[in-house]
């Protein structure tokens, strides 16, 4: 069986149904009172007004214990719901023992200590258990049946007490979690405004670069090769078709990228741009899904950094296994001012790389997979290097 989430007007109003409540034992005094449901009938203007006083501070008390709070004043507060409930029932009877419920849920919403609020528990429902034995032997009842009716009213106004906490305290939990389902939403759509953010960066970033590439080579190829010309133009818009059905892709969260085709398109677009483009990849075999959406998000974003902000004329793409992780390097020599050098590893290290949000993507990727990232230049070189286990826990 599964725990079902309230409904929304539950969540939003859920301070109704606690005065719902009280209404009830409001509305009990008085009428036992008028009508002289034990004993004779009292005062109905009284009994109205001490009713509706004692229920107006019940209920301060019981909204303030709801937000999680005791209201200003609550000491002065308590101490005349305690007379209204605790003063009049010696002469009016069982008539007037419902207030004695609202003493006792204010002394157990109000009142901190254990001890303190023992002894004024006991107390309260002391003086309505003796005045019914009391009231019991005068009507020449015996002494079980006096001790018995005691001992039920102590337990219906412990019980109902307990309700009213109860009610306060439930209202106080669906406030709560009203709350946090309203931050968990604005969390959500945040974090899908970065996701569809990156993904656009990453997926756009190196489909513009091939679709400005291919426009340029075709522009210089229309002088002296139209044939060579023309395929460059349908291979220019084959890539803006691509782009198309990616971002459309992205929206829907749909969007899955294959280590192998996207080496294979780093090759063939870094080969259009003149570089020089070895490989060094072994057959891996199966590779977790989030270990191989990491590795092929990383040569996507290393083929648009080399092409939008290198003059490499060379480059390597090497993956490799040892020991348990795969590692995927590309190194190129077209150095030419680095905005930023970063590195990150684990799950958690929240490296920024640069001023861009490529290399930053890349970083998130890597550990959201449980690996390590790490951009820079060594050697003259600029070195991309990301590495992930094999099997993901």
């Amino acid at each position: 069986m599964t725990a079902s989430i309230p409904p929304r007007w539950v969540l939003r109003h859920p301070h109704w149904p606690l005065i719902a409540l009280h209404v009830p034992l409001i509305l009990q005094v008085p009428v036992y009172t008028i009508l002289g449901m034990d004993g004779p009938p009292g005062n109905p203007v009284a009994a109205i007004l001490g009713t509706a006083a004692a229920g107006a501070i019940q209920l301060r008390h019981s909204l303030a214990a709801a937000r999680g709070e005791r209201p200003a004043g609550w000491p002065w507060s308590l101490a005349a719901l305690v007379l209204l409930a605790d003063l009049p029932i010696w002469w009016l009877g069982s008539n007037w023992e419902g207030l004695g419920i609202f003493a006792l849920a204010s002394m157990l919403t109000l009142l901190r200590g254990g001890w303190v609020l023992a002894a004024a528990a006991t107390l309260q429902l002391t003086a309505h258990a003796t005045r019914e034995v009391l009231s019991m032997l005068q009507s020449q009842s015996t002494i079980p049946q006096a001790l018995l009716l005691g001992m039920y009213t102590v337990v219906v106004t412990g019980l109902y007490a307990a309700a009213l906490v109860g009610g306060a305290r439930l209202v106080r939990l669906l406030n709560e979690l009203d709350a946090a389902r309203t931050e968990l939403a604005a969390t959500a759509v945040g974090e899908e405004r970065i996701r569809v953010s990156r993904d656009l960066h990453d997926l756009l970033g190196q489909s513009l670069s091939a679709i400005s590439l291919k426009g340029d080579l075709a522009l210089r190829l229309l002088t002296r090769d139209v044939a060579a010309a023309r395929a460059e133009i349908e291979s220019l818009t084959g890539v803006a078709r691509d782009a198309l059905h990616d971002v459309r892709a992205i929206t829907r969260d749909q969007h899955a990228v294959s280590l192998r085709t996207e080496i294979d398109g780093a090759a063939a677009l870094l080969g259009a741009a003149g570089v020089d483009t070895r490989l060094d990849v072994a057959d891996l075999g199966s590779l977790p899904a989030s270990a191989q959406s990491a590795l092929a998000w990383a040569v996507r974003e290393g083929t648009t950094n080399l092409l939008r902000h290198s003059e490499a004329g060379s480059c390597t793409i090497t993956l490799s296994r040892q020991y348990g992780r795969i590692r995927l390097e590309i190194v190129n020599d077209g150095v030419r001012g680095v905005a930023g050098v970063g590195s990150g590893s684990g799950v958690g290290s929240g490296s920024r790389v640069g001023s861009g949000s490529g290399l930053a993507g890349v970083a998130e990727r890597a550990e959201a997979a449980a690996g390590s990232f790490e951009a820079g230049v060594r050697d003259g070189r600029f070195r991309l290097s990301v590495e992930v286990p094999e099997e993901v826990a």
